[in-house]
């Protein structure tokens, strides 16, 4: 009976492990992580039961003092037609828009597409199937008015494409006079730059001083990008850094519900959009007073009611008639690459995001990098790491290995005993106790050292999925891609006959029910990872085999000659 009773503590030990995992990952902003649900096509958000602000400006809260009404676009006093075309550097294929001058396209050209192999992976779009643009405009402050905004119609001037042995790249977009303001709107991009200088210089040219406030602002829709898995989750959606309470993430959801949580004001910082591997960004320079805001938006487009927008308002100072004044942002689109985001901008580093435990993933990915640097490859480089990391815990593993042989010593004597005392439960667990004692044998001394273990091991799980580095990555054979799981499916089958081996060379429990479940847990576990990524199998599997070398040589010099403990179904 008590047998029975401790298979059932193991059981909802285990299930209560794999659920606070979960909701470790749910608390993270993520989906949950085994088996999450389909992410819903997007409909029309609400905000407290009522449909999602239309086109607006600007949301209604703006900056520090000063309140910002939802202004409906300004029609543009011009009859030039708006158009798009493309502007491309060596990194990336950018399609602009001459109303407002926004950003409504953005290919990367050194990163192919996560489901066709031979295209460009797009970032930015604004199609029928997807929404995820960058706006930029001006909205009126204390003194009123209506300004150049993302809906005005502008003349675009300047070369589309950086040619041969130029650095940069600058195009311009003027507004016409709309309220007494004339926007210069300038890019510049630079050859393997991922962020775009964009420089908004206001003229006013009425007779009258005017307030204007400079806004700019990330739409997209809420669906998840394509090529995800369901077996894994990644956190998709806006984000915002300050100083203050540094980098905060927001649910969709949240901002469905007017839930969205998140500093309001701050004098630095960034706000973004964030997915698996990629970003976009819109930094303006500390010192400047600026607010923050979230809400779901109907741009009219033909997926419906389908957006959020996460906006930035700055006020700038009141301009005299004839006066004007310059501020630089800028605009980063592309991948999540740690070193580059570093040297951008503070903070910008954390939109590649390891979850609660960045303090340790941090320095294992420069581990990572600084091995990459002289092995120059990816999948060796993980095999590496995982080795350097088994050396650093020697001697918890030795202490582990040590505990779990001398359980395997004692266990014809426990088995025995247990046969002989199975009508007296009580005696029984006096007797193993006893027993214990006498052999010096902690039954945990194996469980702690493996589990002070666990959070560096999680840490790199993270490390290894979020690394765009990783991504079409080859190691070597036929695995061309560490990012995408085994076309093959060699490596899982390869990873679960080494679990189910490093298994069998564990004492088995006294208990045959507890012996069933000792081998049914990892073999389901080892399930899931046939629909990880390869760099994630490579990492458990090079873990795996190091473990049962250094413990098939501890029992050796133990005296315990190692054993496989097969199962009995």
């Amino acid at each position: 009976m008590n047998d029975i009773r401790r298979t059932i503590l193991w059981v909802i030990f285990g299930f209560a492990m794999v659920m606070l995992w979960d909701q470790w990952q749910v608390a993270n902003g993520k989906r949950a992580t085994f088996f999450p649900g389909p992410m819903p096509v997007a409909s029309a958000p609400k905000v407290d039961g009522k449909p999602a602000v239309k086109d607006a400006t600007l949301p209604a809260a703006a900056v520090v003092q000063t309140t910002v009404p939802a202004v409906a676009p300004v029609a543009t006093p011009s009859s030039t037609p708006k158009e798009r075309f493309e502007v491309t550097t060596d990194v990336l294929k950018l399609t602009l828009d001459t109303e407002g001058g926004s950003l409504v396209r953005a290919e990367l050209l050194k990163y192919a597409d996560s489901e066709d192999k031979s295209k460009n992976f797009v970032l930015l779009d604004d199609s029928k199937d997807r929404v995820y643009m960058a706006q930029s405009g001006i909205v009126a402050g204390s003194t009123g008015g209506a300004f150049p905004t993302h809906k005005t119609v502008m003349t675009a001037s300047g070369a589309h494409a950086l040619k041969d042995g130029e650095n940069e790249l600058v195009l311009t977009f003027t507004s016409p006079d709309v309220g007494g303001i004339k926007l210069v709107k300038t890019y510049t991009l630079r050859r393997g730059a991922y962020d775009i200088a964009v420089k908004h210089e206001l003229t006013n040219t009425s007779a009258s001083a005017q307030s204007p406030q400079l806004y700019l602002q990330l739409v997209r829709d809420g669906n998840k990008p394509a090529g995800g898995s369901s077996f894994y989750s990644t956190f998709t959606g806006p984000a915002v850094y300050t100083d203050a309470k540094k980098f905060e993430k927001v649910d969709f959801s949240d901002i469905k519900k007017n839930k969205a949580d998140f500093e309001k004001s701050a004098t630095n910082g960034y706000i973004a959009m964030v997915q698996h591997y990629f970003a976009s960004a819109w930094i303006l320079p500390d010192g400047i007073q600026r607010s923050l805001s979230m809400d779901a938006v109907d741009i009219g487009s033909t997926l419906g009611d389908c957006c959020y927008r996460a906006t930035m308002v700055a006020p700038l100072e009141t301009l005299a008639p004839g006066a004007s004044k310059a501020i630089d942002a800028k605009l980063f689109i592309g991948p999540q690459e740690e070193k580059m985001l570093e040297a951008l901008s503070p903070g910008l580093e954390l939109l590649k995001d390891y979850g609660r435990l960045t303090i340790l993933a941090k320095p294992l990915y420069w581990l990572l990098d600084k091995l990459h640097g002289f092995i120059q490859n990816w999948g060796w480089s993980i095999v590496a790491l995982v080795l350097l990391l088994k050396i650093a815990f020697y001697w918890l593993n030795a202490k582990a290995y040590s505990s779990m042989a001398k359980m395997k010593a004692i266990n014809p004597k426990i088995m025995e005993m247990r046969e002989r005392l199975k009508d007296k439960p009580q005696q029984m667990q006096q007797e193993m106790m006893r027993i214990y004692r006498e052999e010096k044998v902690n039954p945990m001394g194996g469980c702690f050292p493996i589990m002070v273990q666990i959070p560096v091991f999680i840490a790199l799980y993270s490390v290894l999925l979020a690394t765009v580095e990783m991504r079409n990555a080859p190691w070597a054979l036929w695995i061309h891609d560490l990012s995408a799981p085994d076309p093959y499916y060699i490596l899982p089958l390869f990873m679960t006959l080494t679990t189910l081996l490093q298994t069998s060379l564990n004492p088995a429990p006294p208990d045959p029910m507890q012996a069933k479940m000792m081998w049914i847990m990892p073999l389901a576990f080892s399930v899931m990872f046939f629909f990880f990524p390869s760099g994630l199998v490579m990492y458990w599997i090079t873990n795996n085999v190091l473990s049962i070398a250094q413990q098939w040589i501890i029992n050796t010099r133990m005296g315990v000659p190692p054993k496989f403990n097969m199962p009995k179904f």
